[in-house]
């Protein structure tokens, strides 16, 4: 029953209580978040919670209507010396008010992993509409690989916007998520020895165009797949960029804007699948992970919608973010007591 429970306290490895800020940059069009000061202790594991710190999920207010095209981040120390991105495992932007265009849940405005990097959308073409006033959900998972402790750490987010008012962007975009392991819960699982892939299905809230797809894997992935299962068509397939040694440093982006997107059917099916390839011999606890991030251009004029607060996916997935509850999606449902409603149903395929 604990791992459905508030997170275990030699898990929360902090040794100051953190918080989240935003500043306005509006010289430089920027919304600077910034998440810290804490601590991380050396040689937390890649995988799984052993040796995680998490900062406590905090809430933030946008200060003026813009658009977002953009983003990067840093981690510094308390002397304000770089950080390795590394020590970043995941953040989570979320929108507590609007709906995930896959399912009824709150819609992730942003995820960033270690591998993300900067990425950017041409800022005349596409903004990310957002309002003065908005809260945003943040949420982080840091870890510490390395045998030195790192003390005062801050994580500082930039995103990049456009003042409301100007002429451009021309089109308003909006963000999507679509992952393995919905439809809510830990979206770590553990990951057996040789090949091994994982799936989801669903059909969209609309009717439009996927412009950008990237996604978020864990080492030993091999590719990340977006297929529109009625159609019978790959959408976007994704793979590792592995760095000399190996080591997982992103994942390759699809900009389907090149070719005008690729048009979304609310009356179609869609899966997205992870592929690993674990060479050890043996199970990774928590080691696999996919989920795909994008960018969606709507069809027609209508304002993107809103969240159903009292559906019974969207609460246990607010009850889960913010780590009211801890588990798989069958653990915390059994935890509120709630029963199992008809969802797409989530494939787990071994070869």
């Amino acid at each position: 029953m604990a791992v459905v429970l508030l997170m275990a306290s030699a898990v929360l490895a902090l040794a100051q209580a953190p918080g989240v800020r935003l500043v306005d940059d509006e010289e430089r069009g920027t919304f600077v978040l910034t998440i810290g000061p804490m601590d991380l202790p050396a040689g937390g594991d890649h995988h799984g919670m052993h040796g995680a710190v998490l900062p406590p999920v905090g809430t933030v207010t946008l200060p003026r209507n813009a658009y977002l095209y953009g983003f990067d981040f840093d981690v510094v120390d308390g002397e304000g010396r770089p950080v390795p991105n590394e020590v970043l495992h995941h953040l989570n932007l979320i929108d507590s008010d609007h709906r995930e265009l896959f399912l009824p849940i709150s819609q992730r405005m942003l995820a960033i992993g270690r591998e993300t990097g900067a990425q950017t959308m041409p800022r005349l073409l596409f903004g990310y509409p957002v309002r003065a006033g908005q809260r945003m959900v943040v949420s982080v998972m840091m870890h510490n690989p390395f045998p030195e402790d790192y003390a005062g750490v801050q994580l500082r987010v930039y995103l990049r916007y456009v003042k409301d008012g100007r002429p451009w962007p021309l089109f308003g975009v909006y963000p999507f998520q679509f992952d393995v392991a919905f439809p809510a819960g830990d979206k770590s699982f553990d990951l057996p020895p040789g090949t091994f892939a994982r799936s989801y299905e669903a059909k969209p809230a609309m009717a439009g165009r996927v412009m950008v797809v990237g996604g978020h894997l864990h080492p030993y992935a091999t590719s990340l797949k977006f297929e529109d299962v009625t159609a019978g068509e790959v959408i976007w397939e994704g793979r590792p960029i592995e760095g000399e040694d190996r080591s997982l440093e992103g994942v390759s982006v699809g900009r389907l804007y090149k070719r005008l997107g690729v048009k979304i059917f609310p009356d179609h099916t869609y899966r997205v699948t992870v592929t690993y390839d674990n060479p050890t011999g043996d199970s990774i606890p928590e080691g696999g992970m996919g989920v795909i991030g994008g960018v969606f251009l709507p069809s027609g004029d209508g304002p993107w919608p809103v969240a159903d607060t009292t559906d019974q996916l969207y609460v246990l997935d607010r009850k889960h973010y913010l780590r009211e509850v801890q588990g798989r999606y069958e653990q915390i449902l059994a935890l509120v007591g709630g029963k199992e409603k008809p969802v797409p149903a989530a494939g787990h395929v071994h070869h």
